[in-house]
Protein backbone atom coordinates (compact mmCIF):
# COMPACT_ATOMS: atom_id res chain seq x y z
CA UNK A 1 0.00 0.00 0.00
CA UNK A 2 0.92 3.64 -0.35
CA UNK A 3 0.77 5.18 3.12
CA UNK A 4 0.87 8.98 3.20
CA UNK A 5 1.55 10.41 6.64
CA UNK A 6 0.65 14.03 7.29
CA UNK A 7 2.90 15.22 10.09
CA UNK A 8 6.56 15.14 11.05
CA UNK A 9 6.42 14.53 14.81
CA UNK A 10 7.10 11.51 16.99
CA UNK A 11 3.90 9.67 16.09
CA UNK A 12 4.44 10.31 12.38
CA UNK A 13 7.89 8.76 12.71
CA UNK A 14 6.52 5.78 14.65
CA UNK A 15 3.66 5.00 12.25
CA UNK A 16 6.04 5.38 9.30
CA UNK A 17 8.44 2.93 10.93
CA UNK A 18 5.65 0.37 11.32
CA UNK A 19 4.54 0.89 7.71
CA UNK A 20 8.07 0.43 6.38
CA UNK A 21 8.54 -2.70 8.49
CA UNK A 22 5.48 -4.11 6.74
CA UNK A 23 6.87 -3.40 3.28
CA UNK A 24 4.62 -0.46 2.44
CA UNK A 25 5.56 2.67 0.53
CA UNK A 26 5.63 5.71 2.80
CA UNK A 27 5.26 9.37 1.91
CA UNK A 28 5.74 12.15 4.44
CA UNK A 29 3.92 15.49 4.21
CA UNK A 30 4.57 18.37 6.58
CA UNK A 31 3.85 22.07 6.88
CA UNK A 32 7.59 22.44 6.45
CA UNK A 33 8.77 20.52 3.40
CA UNK A 34 12.30 20.68 4.78
CA UNK A 35 11.20 18.86 7.95
CA UNK A 36 9.32 16.30 5.87
CA UNK A 37 12.44 15.68 3.79
CA UNK A 38 14.57 15.41 6.93
CA UNK A 39 12.25 12.82 8.47
CA UNK A 40 12.05 10.87 5.22
CA UNK A 41 15.84 10.82 5.09
CA UNK A 42 16.12 9.53 8.65
CA UNK A 43 13.54 6.83 7.95
CA UNK A 44 15.34 5.80 4.77
CA UNK A 45 18.62 5.42 6.64
CA UNK A 46 16.93 3.35 9.34
CA UNK A 47 15.16 1.14 6.76
CA UNK A 48 17.45 1.09 3.71
CA UNK A 49 15.34 -1.53 1.95
CA UNK A 50 12.16 0.51 2.34
CA UNK A 51 10.56 3.04 0.00
CA UNK A 52 10.06 6.41 1.64
CA UNK A 53 10.10 10.02 0.52
CA UNK A 54 8.70 13.48 1.18
CA UNK A 55 5.74 14.68 -0.85
CA UNK A 56 4.01 17.92 -1.67
CA UNK A 57 1.35 19.05 0.78
CA UNK A 58 -1.34 18.25 -1.80
CA UNK A 59 0.05 14.90 -2.98
CA UNK A 60 -2.53 12.64 -1.35
CA UNK A 61 -4.78 11.58 -4.22
CA UNK A 62 -3.24 8.17 -4.93
CA UNK A 63 -2.61 7.11 -1.32
CA UNK A 64 -4.33 4.02 0.01
CA UNK A 65 -4.09 5.32 3.58
CA UNK A 66 -3.72 8.94 4.66
CA UNK A 67 -2.64 9.06 8.30
CA UNK A 68 -3.38 12.38 9.97
CA UNK A 69 -0.52 12.43 12.49
CA UNK A 70 -1.30 15.93 13.70
CA UNK A 71 -2.77 17.30 16.94
CA UNK A 72 -6.47 18.02 17.29
CA UNK A 73 -8.08 20.07 15.73
CA UNK A 74 -5.62 20.17 12.82
CA UNK A 75 -6.97 16.87 11.48
CA UNK A 76 -10.47 18.31 11.22
CA UNK A 77 -9.13 21.29 9.31
CA UNK A 78 -7.07 19.08 6.99
CA UNK A 79 -10.06 16.86 6.17
CA UNK A 80 -11.96 19.94 5.06
CA UNK A 81 -8.99 21.35 3.15
CA UNK A 82 -8.19 18.16 1.25
CA UNK A 83 -11.86 17.60 0.40
CA UNK A 84 -12.43 15.32 -2.58
CA UNK A 85 -8.69 14.61 -2.90
CA UNK A 86 -9.22 12.00 -0.16
CA UNK A 87 -12.29 10.31 -1.65
CA UNK A 88 -10.32 7.24 -2.75
CA UNK A 89 -8.22 7.02 0.42
CA UNK A 90 -8.84 5.71 3.91
CA UNK A 91 -8.36 8.57 6.39
CA UNK A 92 -6.71 7.41 9.62
CA UNK A 93 -7.13 9.62 12.67
CA UNK A 94 -4.58 8.93 15.41
CA UNK A 95 -5.20 12.07 17.47
CA UNK A 96 -6.15 12.47 21.11
CA UNK A 97 -8.11 15.68 21.75
CA UNK A 98 -6.65 16.21 25.20
CA UNK A 99 -5.78 19.49 26.91
CA UNK A 100 -1.95 19.26 26.89
CA UNK A 101 -1.57 21.56 29.87
CA UNK A 102 -3.56 19.39 32.27
CA UNK A 103 -3.98 15.98 30.58
CA UNK A 104 -7.31 16.06 32.34
CA UNK A 105 -9.91 17.31 29.86
CA UNK A 106 -11.18 16.39 26.43
CA UNK A 107 -11.28 19.20 23.89
CA UNK A 108 -14.23 17.82 21.91
CA UNK A 109 -17.88 18.41 22.81
CA UNK A 110 -19.69 15.65 24.73
CA UNK A 111 -21.20 12.94 22.56
CA UNK A 112 -18.66 13.03 19.77
CA UNK A 113 -14.98 12.42 19.04
CA UNK A 114 -12.16 13.89 17.01
CA UNK A 115 -12.59 11.08 14.49
CA UNK A 116 -16.30 11.79 14.05
CA UNK A 117 -15.60 15.50 13.59
CA UNK A 118 -13.06 14.61 10.91
CA UNK A 119 -15.62 12.36 9.21
CA UNK A 120 -18.13 15.21 9.22
CA UNK A 121 -15.68 17.43 7.34
CA UNK A 122 -14.33 14.79 4.96
CA UNK A 123 -15.68 14.40 1.45
CA UNK A 124 -18.62 11.99 1.06
CA UNK A 125 -17.35 8.47 0.47
CA UNK A 126 -14.02 8.95 2.23
CA UNK A 127 -13.93 6.41 5.08
CA UNK A 128 -12.46 7.52 8.41
CA UNK A 129 -10.83 5.05 10.78
CA UNK A 130 -9.65 5.68 14.34
CA UNK A 131 -6.45 3.82 15.17
CA UNK A 132 -3.06 4.10 16.89
CA UNK A 133 -4.34 6.67 19.39
CA UNK A 134 -4.02 4.30 22.36
CA UNK A 135 -0.27 3.75 21.88
CA UNK A 136 2.63 6.06 22.64
CA UNK A 137 5.28 6.91 20.05
CA UNK A 138 8.09 5.35 22.08
CA UNK A 139 6.33 2.01 22.45
CA UNK A 140 5.12 2.04 18.85
CA UNK A 141 8.71 2.34 17.66
CA UNK A 142 9.61 -0.83 19.54
CA UNK A 143 6.34 -2.58 18.69
CA UNK A 144 6.05 -4.32 22.04
CA UNK A 145 5.84 -3.84 25.79
CA UNK A 146 6.89 -6.53 28.28
CA UNK A 147 7.57 -8.88 25.39
CA UNK A 148 4.05 -8.67 23.98
CA UNK A 149 3.11 -6.99 20.69
CA UNK A 150 1.14 -3.77 21.03
CA UNK A 151 -2.61 -3.84 20.57
CA UNK A 152 -3.91 -1.40 17.96
CA UNK A 153 -7.56 -0.69 18.69
CA UNK A 154 -9.43 0.17 15.50
CA UNK A 155 -12.86 1.81 15.10
CA UNK A 156 -14.69 2.70 11.91
CA UNK A 157 -17.85 2.30 9.88
CA UNK A 158 -16.15 0.99 6.73
CA UNK A 159 -15.09 -2.66 6.88
CA UNK A 160 -12.59 -2.38 4.04
CA UNK A 161 -11.04 0.71 5.58
CA UNK A 162 -10.64 -1.01 8.93
CA UNK A 163 -9.21 -4.03 7.16
CA UNK A 164 -6.56 -1.93 5.46
CA UNK A 165 -5.51 -0.39 8.77
CA UNK A 166 -5.48 -3.83 10.39
CA UNK A 167 -3.23 -5.10 7.60
CA UNK A 168 -0.87 -2.17 8.19
CA UNK A 169 -0.66 -2.93 11.90
CA UNK A 170 -0.31 -6.68 11.52
CA UNK A 171 2.36 -6.47 8.82
CA UNK A 172 4.32 -4.23 11.18
CA UNK A 173 4.25 -6.83 13.95
CA UNK A 174 1.34 -5.42 15.98
CA UNK A 175 -2.01 -6.96 16.98
CA UNK A 176 -5.00 -5.17 15.43
CA UNK A 177 -8.33 -5.36 17.27
CA UNK A 178 -11.58 -4.18 15.68
CA UNK A 179 -13.58 -2.50 18.45
CA UNK A 180 -16.59 -1.55 16.36
CA UNK A 181 -18.08 1.47 14.57
CA UNK A 182 -16.57 4.92 14.41
CA UNK A 183 -18.58 6.10 17.40
CA UNK A 184 -16.33 3.84 19.51
CA UNK A 185 -13.65 6.46 18.92
CA UNK A 186 -15.28 8.31 21.84
CA UNK A 187 -14.29 5.50 24.18
CA UNK A 188 -10.85 5.10 22.60
CA UNK A 189 -10.11 8.78 23.12
CA UNK A 190 -11.38 8.63 26.71
CA UNK A 191 -9.29 5.52 27.35
CA UNK A 192 -6.13 7.22 26.17
CA UNK A 193 -6.91 10.36 28.15
CA UNK A 194 -6.86 8.17 31.26
CA UNK A 195 -3.74 6.35 30.05
CA UNK A 196 -1.97 9.69 29.65
CA UNK A 197 -3.23 11.09 32.95
CA UNK A 198 -1.76 8.22 35.00
CA UNK A 199 1.73 8.36 33.51
CA UNK A 200 3.20 10.66 36.15
CA UNK A 201 1.27 9.36 39.21
CA UNK A 202 2.23 5.77 38.41
CA UNK A 203 5.76 6.56 37.24
CA UNK A 204 5.19 4.95 33.85
CA UNK A 205 7.43 7.34 31.83
CA UNK A 206 5.27 7.04 28.69
CA UNK A 207 6.42 3.46 28.19
CA UNK A 208 3.21 1.62 29.12
CA UNK A 209 0.60 0.06 26.86
CA UNK A 210 -3.10 -0.75 26.84
CA UNK A 211 -3.34 -4.52 26.39
CA UNK A 212 -6.43 -6.73 26.12
CA UNK A 213 -5.69 -10.22 27.36
CA UNK A 214 -7.90 -13.29 26.85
Amino acid sequence: MIVTIVGTGAMARAVATIALAGGHTVRIIGRSHARAEALAGELARAAPDGTVGASDAIAVEDADLVVLAVPYPAGVELAATYGTALTESVIVDISNPVDPTSLDDSLVPPGTSAAELIAAEAAPGAPVVKAFNTVFATTLLSGAVAGKPLDVLIAGDDADGKGAVADLAEAGGLRPLDVGPLRRARQLEALQLLHMAVQQPLGLTWSSAVKILP
